[in-house]
């Protein structure tokens, strides 16, 4: 677990104040909660996951496979999109999960997209992270949006390395998820919190060739 002085909170702000100042409507682009040393990442699990984590602040347990692939979204209206806001199965609890910007910065230098996998030449079992572009959608996840969200598939040692070395903390969410996907239902758009989250750059112009990520000046 990644040693922080300080372990940053959480924090939500207005949906429709976020559309209208700080997300890009087109393009790929990394939305995410971060700061100078971290940044969150979103998983959602069956309970039992959720418990073992939050408790001990890393991933494991009876219930936890390493071996298998795991999907990580810095987006947190993807994750809620992919989830249904915390309703369906094996998906019930939603984690926030901090990580050092260290690690996040590796796992987007070893993430690849089929097609970059491809010309990379690299087998299956040479990836260490799968890379996906899916379309974002709003809240009510019925309208596909213009822009792309990322979301990564970890294996092996980089998964591992995510599981323990690399978190700063854990913090199960749910009861927010449930909270705002309530007044979402009853009063639209217009009084959602959600993540506040800002557009991610990538520095290494490598990485942001690797991955596709798209500019943006806002």
């Amino acid at each position: 677990m990644a040693v922080c002085a300080d372990k940053p909170v959480w924090r939500t702000e207005s949906y429709a104040a976020q559309v209208e100042k700080h997300w890009p409507e087109t393009g790929k682009h990394i939305l995410a909660q971060y700061d100078d040393t971290s940044i969150v990442v979103y998983q959602a699990f069956r309970p039992e996951i959720a418990e073992f984590a939050v408790e001990n602040q890393r991933f494991g347990g009876p219930f936890y496979n390493p071996n298998r692939m795991s999907w990580i979204k810095t987006n947190f209206l993807w994750m809620m999109y992919r989830c249904g806001w915390a309703s369906k199965e094996n998906q019930q609890r939603v984690l926030a999960v901090r990580i050092t910007r260290e690690g996040f910065d590796e796992i987007l230098a070893n993430a690849y997209t089929p097609k970059a996998q491809e010309e990379a030449g690299l087998s299956k079992d040479q990836l260490k992270v799968r890379l996906q572009w899916d379309p974002d959608h709003e809240p009510a996840g019925t309208t596909r949006l213009p822009r792309r969200a990322i979301q990564l598939g970890l294996k092996g040692e980089i998964l591992h390395r995510y599981a323990s070395d690399w978190i700063v903390s854990i913090t199960d969410i749910t009861d927010t998820v449930q909270e705002q996907y309530r007044v979402l239902q009853t009063s639209g758009t217009d009084q959602l919190q959600v993540a506040a989250e800002r557009v991610y750059h990538v520095s290494d112009p490598k990485t942001k060739a690797l991955i596709g990520a798209d500019d943006w000046a806002g």
